[in-house]
């Protein structure tokens, strides 16, 4: 059950989570699993006003048929729930549900602003033999927005990816006198009718926007960096442990995980390739700058032809003569301005598409600014993580979960469960010195 931050809570907790998403509610329900006693051995800190994690903020349109799904979590299956019903009401009661069928001690709103690895050694002691290394305590204090602070032997870190949306910059941003969103602040996309709208990103997010856009009446345009990657693989289970090795063979590195379309592609479902048949789902090419009223892409001119090459599974689902499934040779061109021409030397690259919003449906990236104190980021940005996965290798006793290779719902269970383990591992390793002195 969730407790205000006031609560009071023991001098020294054995573990401190951050986040109670998927990642976090997993390593919490494993805690109890290895014996840890809830507000006295470990608590869950959510900035949350209530459960579901970043499933809360998502928009009522995105309904739980239309979302990727969620895993199980231990212990309490999901079930079927109504395809129609909002996937955010959905996790929302799921995770509510159990957080208070196991008790779980959970703070909230609790918004974590650092965390502080502090590293102190044994005085050495008459009997210590000769140049032996002194026994070496870890603690972490983690300190709240409000000023709380928690202080624990290891801290499972699970605040996943919604707060730190991410926007590329292009050349004009700042000039467009349209609207300008990111997937974060999407709430319907019925406040689009009439309009038209740049889609920006190749993901599935990106797909899922600009279907529902076209069906609330709005004129979409999609642009991706490079042809999007579609694929007919098969998602099966060696599919899943193929993303995960090669997500991880990064993270192993230092190096920042990749988007997880770059792991896993663009699945060509019948409702995708309906899509591409309509137009709604042809990438218009990359986008080159930003206007005060519109965008230069490097794709279809005015007359919104030639389709340029959409990949290579997409393309082989093309006609002969280079049109599309369903004979489509050219995208939609949108009503009211015209595209206008800003060089005759280039044409390709010099067509002005004019819009009236862009939404930046361009991922995320991992929110670890309140680590910052603890320095685990490489020069690149990327954390060096242990062969476990959950292992950050410069601070023993701190865990990422939902990171990485765990950034999907059935990745985070996992290495929440995994992140536990190692966990008590940890602690139990850093008591038994002390016990046999």
């Amino acid at each position: 059950m969730s407790t205000p931050e006031s609560s009071s809570a023991p001098e020294l907790l054995a573990v401190v989570v951050i986040g109670a998403g998927q990642a976090g509610l997993s390593a919490a329900g494993q805690l109890l699993r290895k014996g840890l006693v809830p507000w006295e051995d470990f608590v869950v800190l959510d900035a949350n006003d209530g459960p579901g994690g970043a499933w809360r903020h998502r928009w009522d349109s995105l309904t739980f048929d239309a979302a990727h799904g969620i895993h199980d979590l231990p212990g309490l299956p999901l079930g079927t729930p109504d395809p129609a019903e909002p996937a955010s009401r959905v996790v929302s009661r799921y995770y509510g549900d159990y957080e208070r069928g196991n008790g779980l001690p959970v703070v909230r709103p609790a918004a974590v602003e650092s965390v502080v690895h502090h590293v102190e050694r044994d005085a050495p002691t008459p009997e210590a033999a000769p140049g032996a290394t002194p026994r070496e305590h870890g603690t972490f204090t983690v300190t709240t927005a409000a000023g709380r602070t928690w202080r624990a032997r290891t801290v499972i870190n699970a605040t996943g990816t919604w707060d730190s949306p991410y926007v590329p910059y292009y050349p004009g941003i700042a000039e467009f006198t349209g609207r300008q969103l990111h997937t974060r602040g999407f709430t319907a996309a019925e406040d689009f009718t009439g309009q038209r709208v740049l889609v920006v990103g190749g993901g599935t997010s990106a797909l899922q926007f600009l279907l529902q856009l076209d069906q609330a009446g709005a004129h979409t345009v999609w642009s991706t960096r490079r042809a999007p990657d579609w694929t007919d693989r098969f998602f099966d289970s060696s599919w899943g442990v193929n993303v995960e090795a090669s997500v991880s063979a990064r993270t192993t590195m230092g190096l920042p995980p990749l988007s997880v379309v770059a792991a896993t592609g663009l699945p060509v479902t019948d409702q995708y390739l309906a899509g591409l048949a309509s137009g709604v789902l042809i990438s218009r090419g990359p986008l080159r700058r930003i206007t005060g009223t519109g965008v230069v892409l490097d794709g279809p001119g005015p007359d919104g032809g030639p389709v340029p090459s959409q990949g290579p599974v997409a393309d082989a689902l093309l006609a002969p003569d280079g049109a599309a499934a369903g004979g489509l040779d050219r995208v939609p061109v949108l009503p009211g301005r015209a595209c206008t021409a800003l060089s005759a030397e280039d044409p390709l690259t010099t067509w002005e598409t004019p819009v009236d919003a862009i939404l930046w449906a361009t991922g995320f990236r991992a929110s670890l600014d309140h680590l910052s104190p603890v320095h685990i980021r490489e020069r690149g940005g990327g954390v060096v993580m242990a062969a476990d996965g959950v292992s950050v290798a410069k601070s023993p006793g701190l865990f990422l979960v939902g990171y990485g290779a765990s950034a999907s719902t059935i990745g985070a269970t996992r290495a929440g469960r995994r992140a536990a383990v190692e966990a008590v591992r940890t602690i139990t390793a850093a008591e038994a010195p002390a016990a046999r002195e």
